[in-house]
């Protein structure tokens, strides 16, 4: 079975449990901190600070956290780059970049922006300020973001709204068929708001195997537009996906500030113990079926909320 091994410092296993805290295993085994299981592989991450990915595609995940370090008795292999990744000169020519933000957090939407930068438009991006949103304050994404838009820079933006989430999660669709949808919609409006100029590419934010982002388009009948190239952690290297970082995190926090001021109640981003108190809150001031509105509901985050009010 394929397997890959990480050595991560041990504040980075926090953040590891942070981001896959919707696929925990409810048992670990010996010395591990945790354990978790996607479509890609199973994680197994060590108090030692080792995190072994193991299962049928344990690089998809292992590549979000570093380089892999290859088992004793095996040969170390050059990393295999598929057929979508982007060529270097596209992050210094005319091309969409497409992000999304909200998708690990109970509350909130998930947002999804498409931007498309000219080339001669990348150096004033970098100067003021655009990089991986990863690294900005919400304070300083919201300034940017006003910036960019100043700089009518072209982008689309898709708002998936909790009460269609729902609906779409029950009726058996993944987070990443979702997010396959949204990316595919945004970079199609922005095409058509483009046109007729003709991008030198697009790149997605890689979220998922490329076959697999093509099967969720041809489930629901729809096609890969072409020159689409996707590639991990792609907001560091394309300024084009930082952009759409930017404008997506920036709706998602503008969504969450709305939503306290409706509520009047903390609405508290992620997927922590203080997300599951805030969760009771809303139930025990609104009712259960208010939390459709604003959450993602299969995360346990709901039924932890419902142990608090027992």
């Amino acid at each position: 079975m394929p397997q890959v091994v990480l050595k991560l410092p041990k504040n980075k296993l926090a953040e590891l449990k942070k981001h896959y805290h919707t696929s925990l295993k409810s048992s670990t085994p010996t010395h591990a901190a945790f354990a978790a299981k996607t479509p890609n592989c199973t994680i197994t991450a060590y108090t030692s600070g080792k995190v072994l990915f193991q299962g049928q595609n344990p690089e998809a995940e292992a590549n979000k956290w570093g380089d892999s370090n290859t088992p004793k008795g095996k040969k170390t292999m050059p990393k295999k780059q598929h057929r979508f990744h982007p060529p270097e000169s596209l992050f210094t020519s005319s091309h969409i970049g497409s992000d999304e933000a909200g998708t690990g957090d109970f509350f909130g939407p998930i947002t999804v922006a498409a931007a498309y930068v000219k080339d001669h438009q990348i150096g004033q991006l970098k100067a003021i300020g655009v990089k991986d949103s990863k690294h900005l304050s919400d304070d300083q994404i919201t300034h940017i973001a006003k910036q960019i838009v100043k700089m009518k820079v072209p982008y689309t933006l898709m708002r998936l709204h909790n009460t269609k989430y729902n609906q779409w999660q029950e009726k058996g669709w993944s987070q990443g068929k979702m997010k396959t949808i949204l990316h595919h919609q945004a970079i199609e409006k922005l095409l058509e708001k483009i046109k007729p100029e003709h991008p030198e590419g697009i790149l997605i934010d890689q979220f998922s195997q490329p076959d697999v982002y093509q099967k969720h388009l041809r489930s629901e009948k729809k096609e890969l537009q072409p020159n689409v190239y996707f590639m991990t952690k792609a907001e560091s290297s394309s300024i084009a996906v930082a952009v759409g970082s930017i404008i997506a995190r920036s709706s998602f926090v503008k969504a969450m500030k709305q939503m306290e001021m409706d509520t009047g109640l903390p609405i508290p981003k992620g997927a922590s113990p203080i997300v599951d108190k805030a969760a009771a809150k809303v139930i025990e001031v609104y009712g259960e079926e208010k939390l459709r509105e604003l959450a993602k509901v299969h995360f346990a985050n709901k039924e932890k909320a419902k142990n608090l009010l027992k």
